[in-house]
């Protein structure tokens, strides 16, 4: 059976703010969407979340959360506050979690286990309030390409042994343009189980011409999305395919092609 099918923002983000994805998801009969920060705080949260309620939407997830090492104190407690603001919104919206791109190395540093430290703590200081608002903390391991700049948590076993450490109220986003490489990633989609908090899909393209802003549409690339899809599935995972493209190619379509593309791709290849 397809999965329901949800609209990452970031997939039309150039020339759609929140509402026009709003309107567009239910004019397309896409039944789910996830909201980046950015266009949430554009638009304001108590606008987008009678909206997204009016058009009968689910809200898989809010993107992003983390970002916690700091080369300062400072530094690190402005990040614990703006994931707190973040968790709040989450809230509000209904979100089944909010993504974590934990950060990757603070400026001229080169202690990566000091790094990953900062996002242990930072995690467990504001875990309290997701808890208390029943918001799930989905951890997002990102590809080792981008350790250096924007997460130093590479592997979905490093992310699970963080969830073990933490305990309750984390899991995981399984992004499979970041995990699909993975020797291991079969047993640790298994040993996820029911924290897998969200499925994000989209393709690696051969070749490749930009690694952060060059993804591919779902059947594109050479990502075998179905296989990953199952061992999600044979976890226990039973949510949304949310599709999330960071693509110049695709930001400069008109979006209504790229939602009609999008829902084609989905039933196909996901």
């Amino acid at each position: 059976m397809t999965s329901a099918l949800s609209l990452n923002t970031v997939t039309v983000k150039e020339k759609w703010g929140l509402a026009q994805c709003i309107d567009g998801c239910a004019r397309h009969g896409i039944p789910g969407i996830s909201p980046w920060r950015d266009v949430l705080q554009a638009m304001g949260l108590q606008a987008a979340a009678k909206q997204i309620r009016d058009a009968g939407l689910t809200v898989t997830g809010l993107c992003r959360g983390g970002m916690f090492p700091a080369p300062d104190a400072a530094g690190r407690a402005a990040a614990i506050e703006d994931n707190r603001r973040a968790i709040a919104e989450a809230h509000a919206l209904g979100a089944q979690c909010l993504v974590m791109v934990c950060g990757g190395l603070p400026p001229g540093s080169k202690d990566l286990p000091g790094a990953r430290a900062m996002v242990r703590d930072g995690l467990a200081a504001i875990l309290p309030e997701a808890r208390d608002a029943g918001v799930t903390i989905a951890l997002e391991p990102l590809h080792p390409m981008t350790c250096a700049d924007r997460s130093v948590l590479s592997t979905l076993g490093q992310a699970l042994d963080l969830c073990d450490e933490l305990g309750a109220g984390t899991g995981v986003a399984v992004d499979v343009y970041h995990v699909w490489w993975d020797p291991d990633v079969a047993h640790q989609m298994a040993r996820a189980g029911t924290r897998i908090a969200g499925f994000h899909a989209c393709d690696w393209l051969v070749p490749t011409t930009d690694l952060v802003f060059d993804r591919g549409m779902p059947g594109d690339g050479v990502i075998d999305i179905p296989a990953l899809r199952a061992m999600a599935e044979g976890a226990g995972y039973r949510g949304f395919t949310e599709i999330e493209l960071l693509s110049r190619r695709w930001w400069a379509e008109d979006p209504d092609t790229v939602l009609q593309i999008m829902k084609d791709r989905h039933a196909r290849f996901c």
